[in-house]
C-alpha cells in the first residue's frame, strides 16, 4: 500500500476564503486514519484534495515519496467512497464494479476474478445481478466499497460513507468497514463528522476545526490527555462539561470554586494549578466520571437540582443544575431519580482536564 504526506496543505478559494489552513498529517502505510470535525472544518476538503478533486493553494501532498500536486486523480491510484454512492442506475452491481476496470482496459477474466473476489469480501454475491434500485442502503454501500476494492488502490478514501444509514446499520457498516480495513491490510482515510466513528475505527485522528489541525493522536490520547477545550468537548459522547471556576488556596492545598460549590484537587493537579491561584481556569469532566453518591460533602461533591432525566437502559444521563451552569453525570439505572429531585454528585477528580480561558489550551 502506502504511505500519505501532507506537508504545509493550504486551500485558498475564490475570494479569499481560506478553508485549510497549513494541514500536516503523516499517514503511515496500512493505517487507518480518521479526519473527524464539524461541519464546514475542512475534513472533506483535505480528502478531496488527496484525490485530486480539488487543486492545493500551496504545500506539497505526497503519496509513496512521490509528489502528487499535479498528477491527474486517475494517476494517483486511489480510490474514493463517495457519501451518496454514486452508483451508475442503469447498471447491475456486477457492471458497476467492473467499469472502473473495463475503461483502464484490464482483461475480462481479470476483471471477473476481481469482481467476483470483492462480493465474496462483502457478502453481496447474490446481489451481482440486480440495479441499484432493487438494493437497500447498506447494499449499495457495500456495492460502492466493492468498486474501490477491485481497483486494489495504494490508498482508500472514505467520505462520510454512512452518513445516509439509519443508526442500525451504521454500527453494522463501521464493523463491516473496520473488519475490512484488518483484511485487507491497506491504507485508508476515512471522513465522517462522528466522533463515536472516529472512536471505534481508526489508529489515528486528526480532529479539525475551521481548516485548521487541532490535535492528531491514537483515540485513548486523544480522549485521555486532548490539547485544548475543543478537542475535549468535541471527542466524548455525551460531551464533556465545562465550567468555569476560580482556584484557591495555599501551597499543595488547592481547590477550585464555582461559586455554589467547591472541589479539591488532587496533588498532581495542585502542582500546575498553584500558578493559578485567584485566576479562573475552565474545568472539565466527562459524564461518565461523575457518579451518583448519597453522601453531600463540602469539597468533594456538587449539588442541584435535576431538570432532564434520560433512561438508557443500561445507564441513565442526569442533568444537574446550579446557579451558574448545567452539569451532565451518568449513574446507576437502579438509582431513582425524577426532574425536580435534588441530588448530589460525585466527579472523579483523578480524571479532571483544566483549561486556560484566554487560549483554552490544556493546563497540565
Amino acid at each position: 500500500m502506502a504511505n500519505v504526506s501532507l506537508r504545509h496543505i493550504y486551500k485558498i478559494y475564490d475570494g479569499g476564503v481560506n478553508a485549510v489552513k497549513d494541514c500536516n498529517i503523516e499517514i503511515e502505510d496500512k493505517e487507518f486514519v480518521v479526519l473527524v470535525g464539524p461541519s464546514g472544518c475542512g475534513k472533506s476538503t483535505t480528502l478531496r484534495m488527496v484525490a485530486g478533486l480539488e487543486d492545493i493553494s500551496s504545500g506539497d501532498l505526497m503519496i509513496d515519496g512521490v509528489r502528487m500536486n499535479d498528477v491527474p486523480p486517475k494517476d494517483r491510484d486511489i480510490a474514493m467512497v463517495f457519501q451518496n454512492y454514486a452508483l451508475y442506475p442503469h447498471m447491475t452491481v456486477y457492471e458497476n464494479m467492473a467499469f472502473g476496470l473495463k475503461i483502464r482496459k484490464y482483461d475480462k477474466a481479470e476483471i471477473d476474478k476481481r469482481v467476483r473476489e470483492a462480493a465474496r469480501i462483502l457478502d453481496i454475491e447474490e446481489l451481482l445481478e440486480r440495479k441499484p434500485k432493487a438494493l437497500s442502503g447498506g447494499q449499495r454501500q457495500r456495492v460502492a466499497v466493492g468498486r474501490a476494492i477491485v481497483r486494489q488502490p495504494k490508498v482508500f478514501l472514505f467520505d462520510e460513507p454512512l452518513s445516509n444509514l439509519d443508526a442500525k446499520l451504521r454500527v453494522q457498516m463501521r464493523a463491516e468497514i473496520s473488519g475490512l480495513h484488518h483484511r485487507l491490510q491497506a491504507t485508508m482515510i476515512y471522513v465522517t463528522h462522528d466522533q463515536v466513528e472516529a472512536l471505534t475505527m481508526a489508529d489515528k485522528i486528526v480532529v479539525m476545526k475551521l481548516g485548521i489541525v487541532q490535535q492528531i493522536g491514537t483515540p485513548m490520547e486523544l480522549y485521555n490527555e486532548p490539547d485544548n477545550k475543543f478537542v475535549a468537548g468535541f471527542i466524548g459522547s455525551p460531551p464533556m462539561n465545562f465550567m468555569t471556576v476560580k482556584v484557591e488556596g495555599n501551597g499543595s492545598d488547592i481547590c477550585i470554586n464555582e461559586g455554589s460549590f467547591y472541589l479539591k484537587v488532587t496533588e498532581r493537579q495542585a502542582e500546575f494549578l498553584k500558578q493559578y491561584i485567584g485566576q479562573n481556569v475552565t474545568f472539565g469532566i466527562r459524564p461518565e466520571d461523575v457518579s451518583f453518591t448519597n453522601l453531600k460533602e463540602a469539597g468533594k461533591t456538587i449539588d442541584g437540582k435535576i431538570s432532564v432525566v434520560e433512561p438508557l437502559g443500561s445507564e441513565t444521563n442526569v442533568f444537574l443544575t446550579t446557579p451558574s451552569h448545567q452539569i451532565t453525570g451518568r449513574i446507576e439505572p437502579t438509582v431513582s431519580v425524577s426532574v425536580g429531585d435534588e441530588i448530589s454528585l460525585i466527579p472523579n477528580m483523578e480524571k479532571a482536564k483544566f483549561f486556560n480561558l484566554e487560549d483554552e489550551k490544556a493546563i497540565r
